[in-house]
């Protein structure tokens, strides 16, 4: 099992060592020690314990041939998702004046919904709402992005329940004489879905901490991203 090292970890080391050889350690030469081994980093959420690592594996095939299709020029390959963006940031931390405190209050009242399809290209096409996302609203996307594509296009979405709904399956059809055909991934394989890689570098990186100001400034930052994605930003798909 992976042992988690924190702040509180070092202190528990020093106490321990003071207890057992009675000797004394600074937290310094501690963290000096365990930066040999380790790095400090962000601790991520996964799902991989709850998913079927044989259908995982085959879906993730699938894709590698499809991907080999779009490298060949056959066809479109894009990774459909949403995220949710608000005034509260995702890394609250911020060079400040000594003595000074950046204050900014929570307001999770107010989110800004950004829908997307996404190649390995760095071609991006985002909907912007404010407005609660639902089936209808994914269809309606869909809808417009039909009209957009020139090839054979296949788009890979997770298993969200707006994406499965029986409304939204009942478009399958008729989008698939238009060139456009749906592939599902497995349960808990957000790794496979490359447009999550979009979100968190937009959350994580790129957002400025002045866009948390207000949901204007937000509204402002986003939008300035996803219309300079590709060029001023993007992403080196390995």
């Amino acid at each position: 099992m992976l042992a988690v090292l924190t702040d509180r970890s070092t202190k528990k080391i020093i106490v321990t060592l003071e207890d057992q050889r009675g000797k004394t350690v600074s937290g310094s030469t501690i963290r000096r020690v365990i930066k040999k081994k380790r790095v400090w980093k962000r601790i991520r959420k996964s799902l991989k314990n709850k998913r079927d690592e044989e259908e995982f594996r085959k879906k993730q095939e699938e894709i590698r041939e499809l991907e080999k299709r779009r490298e060949k020029g056959e066809i479109d390959v894009q990774y459909f998702d949403g995220a949710g963006f608000n005034e509260t940031p995702c890394v609250p931390y911020a060079y400040q004046p000594k003595g000074e405190y950046i204050e900014i209050t929570p307001a999770k009242g107010q989110t800004l919904n950004v829908l997307g399809f996404m190649n390995k290209d760095n071609d991006f096409t985002p909907y912007v709402f404010e407005c609660t996302i639902n089936t209808d609203v994914v269809i309606a996307c869909f809808e417009n992005f039909i009209d957009k594509i020139n090839q054979e296009t296949h788009v890979i979405m997770d298993n969200a329940p707006v994406h499965k709904s029986n409304k939204f399956l009942s478009c399958l059809p008729e989008w698939g004489k238009k060139g456009l055909h749906v592939v599902f991934l497995s349960a808990y394989s957000p790794e496979l879905n490359l447009i999550e890689i979009l979100w968190r570098k937009i959350k994580y990186e790129w957002l400025p901490f002045t866009a948390y100001v207000s949901f204007k400034a937000l509204i402002k930052c986003v939008e300035d991203i996803l219309i300079n994605f590709g060029s001023q930003y993007f992403i080196e798909f390995a």
